[in-house]
């Protein structure tokens, strides 16, 4: 086989209760397997449906803008998400594992996951045997915005060998807001990465399906992204990452789903992939890596400056 199925799971989002969404996740795999994906693929967050318990309001705001713009406070004592966190051993994260074995896919499960002090919001990687190969925690969290702020960003972007009914294949992963970031599906790449899996939760208009198509293309990357169903919601969308073919320019389209519920299935053909980053001039081959210092420097200046109401900038 050549190629490889991802099913995106654009379901409405449940209630922040573990039995609902184990429920509702599970007939969303059962369906996929149906339709012959290999990797099933869920929105951001599934298993407290991206439920938050603080109003989202702003944090950080350029130091001038906070004038007449008083600070959005969070309930005191009260957690800032709905629903129980869950950890990779927990008997949450053990159902999807048994049943990706079961199914014989692989699944790409989100959670609020429990950590050291602020939950995580995490991707836990399920081969089609049951084993756990990946987990991706969110590196850029929305820490502009409450409920984020009170979640412990991942710290890295890293790639999984991933064993398929099409062969082995290096996946990596990137959460929503990460995909707004070059570097994120860079470090993928450089990493390894053929295929990338992005859960989401978030209105994706034309700017941000766009810009995922520009992640796909600069990195030569398959890329597939979930998103919730929903009025303004919806538009789960994947691109195969060959952007030119024999007739010059190509649409990297694979698929994109409207605003409906339903399980889409995105069909990557791999092997025509591999060739086509054999031969191309994108991806790593003549990047000038000496030449970017200013990408790790680190330093923030004006017009991004960004503070709290009471003066604290924004630390990395």
């Amino acid at each position: 086989m050549t190629t490889l199925t991802v099913a995106l799971l654009q379901l409405d989002r449940p209630e922040p209760d573990l039995t609902v969404t184990r429920e509702a996740g599970e007939a969303a795999c059962r369906r996929a397997a149906a339709l012959g994906a290999d990797i099933a693929l869920f929105p951001e967050m599934w298993s407290n449906g991206y439920h938050s318990a603080e109003p989202i309001g702003t944090v950080y705001r350029h130091p001038e803008l906070w004038a007449g713009h008083p600070p959005v406070a969070g309930a005191e004592g009260e957690p800032a998400w709905r629903g129980e966190p869950v950890t990779a051993d927990s008997d949450y994260v053990a159902h999807f594992r048994a049943l990706a074995a079961e199914l014989g896919i692989a699944i790409a499960l989100t959670c609020l996951e429990r950590w050291a002090g602020a939950p995580r919001n995490t991707l836990f990687l399920t081969d089609r045997h049951g084993r756990l190969v990946l987990t991706h925690a969110k590196v850029h969290t929305c820490a502009f915005a409450r409920p984020e702020v009170e979640l412990t960003p991942g710290g890295s972007f890293d790639v999984a060998t991933l064993d398929t009914a099409a062969g082995e294949v290096r996946v990596g992963a990137m959460i929503c807001y990460d995909r707004e970031f070059p570097e994120s599906a860079r470090s993928l790449m450089l990493a390894g990465a053929e295929l990338v899996l992005t859960p989401n939760a978030c209105d994706l208009e034309v700017n941000r399906l766009s810009q995922f198509r520009a992640r796909s293309f600069e990195n030569m990357l398959a890329v597939a992204m979930a998103n919730y169903a929903g009025l303004g919601w919806g538009h789960s969308i994947a691109f195969d990452g060959m952007a030119f073919g024999p007739a010059g320019s190509r649409d990297m389209l694979v698929i994109e789903a409207g605003e409906a519920a339903g399980v889409y299935p995105a069909v990557f053909d791999l092997a025509a992939l591999r060739s086509y980053r054999r031969r191309e001039t994108w991806g790593n081959a003549f990047r000038r890596p000496g030449s970017y210092a200013a990408l790790t420097a680190g330093e923030v200046a004006e017009p991004f400056l960004r503070s709290t109401h009471d003066g604290m900038p924004f630390r990395r």
